[in-house]
């Protein structure tokens, strides 16, 4: 019986993630209510308060859990959360490790893209939200930095900062990737965006 019970709790916060997320695409966070995210997911406000104490807590867990599941990170008492894959990419440090890395990460651009795009939405009407996203960028930076500390590449104090240049490449990239005229198909991007990568990290 208890086992059912966590499953049906489970199951309503999904719902209201997944409604959440949905509303925010298509209304917006601003003008998405708490009201309407327990409507949309079949349930009262009550009970979306006995699962998040406020809208932006949705929105926390959103970033937290939604992207760390997308991208498969697992939680690091280290780093809030860790990707070994990516780890093990820089580390490895081959333009085809990296390559392939970048290309998994571009497959996902179309689900995680409109999370990263509500975050900073987010962040502009709630001050508890302020650089939600940056912060949560700062998790895959590390994994960078334990990649090359792995493979005793640089110096320790470029480690980190090579990191934020290579994530601020491609956020940037998967940001505006879908909405640009770069002049380059999918297939150059990835190249470039790998000879860059290898350049700066190898």
């Amino acid at each position: 019986m208890a086992t059912l019970r966590e499953a049906q709790k489970q199951m309503t916060r999904r719902l209201l993630l997944e409604s959440g997320l949905e509303l925010f695409k298509s209304k917006g966070y601003a003008a998405t209510t708490v009201d309407d995210i327990a409507k949309a997911a079949g349930t009262t406000r009550v009970t979306f308060y006995a699962y998040f104490p406020s809208r932006s807590d949705l929105m926390k867990a959103l970033i937290d859990e939604r992207l760390n599941e997308l991208l498969e990170r697992s939680r690091s008492p280290e780093h809030g959360s860790t990707a070994q894959d990516l780890v093990a990419t820089v580390a490895d440090g081959s333009r085809d490790a990296i390559e392939a890395w970048l290309r998994r990460a571009a497959d996902s651009w179309p689900v995680i893209h409109p999370i990263i795009r509500i975050g900073r939405d987010a962040a502009t009407v709630e001050p508890d939200l302020a650089n939600l996203v940056e912060r949560w960028l700062e998790e895959p930076i590390s994994d960078i930095e334990d990649g090359l500390r792995q493979a005793g590449r640089f110096a320790p104090y470029q480690r980190h900062f090579r990191g934020v240049l290579a994530m601020a490449q491609l956020d940037y990239v998967a940001q505006n990737w879908e909405a640009s005229d770069w002049k380059l198909d999918r297939e150059q991007m990835l190249d470039e965006l790998a000879s860059a990568w290898t350049r700066l990290l190898t």
